[in-house]
C-alpha cells in the first residue's frame, strides 16, 4: 500500500505564448467595429455617462463616492466632486 505524502512538488515553471493569440484575437477586434467607429468620440460618451452616473447624489452617496476616489477604487475626475 502507498503512503500518501502532502507535501507539494517543487513548483514547474509553466508559460505560454500568446502572441499569436493576441494578434488573432486583434484582427477580430478590427474586423468587428465598423469603419465609421470614432474612438475618441467613444471615450467622450464614456465620460459623459460617467458624469451622468454620478450625477444628483444625495449627502450620504456623495461621502461614499469621495471615499471611494479616495482609496483609487474611482477615478478622480475634475474638482473631484461628482457632478451636480
Amino acid at each position: 500500500m502507498s503512503t500518501y505524502d502532502p507535501t507539494p512538488a517543487a513548483p514547474v515553471e509553466f508559460s505560454v505564448d500568446l502572441t499569436a493569440h493576441e494578434m488573432l484575437r486583434r484582427a477580430h477586434v478590427m474586423d468587428a467595429v465598423s469603419p465609421g467607429w470614432d474612438p475618441v468620440k467613444a471615450l467622450r460618451d464614456e465620460d459623459a455617462a460617467r458624469d451622468l452616473l454620478y450625477s444628483g447624489l444625495d449627502e450620504e452617496q456623495q461621502r461614499i463616492y469621495d471615499e471611494l476616489v479616495a482609496a483609487g477604487v474611482l477615478p478622480e475626475r475634475g474638482d473631484g466632486r461628482a457632478a451636480a
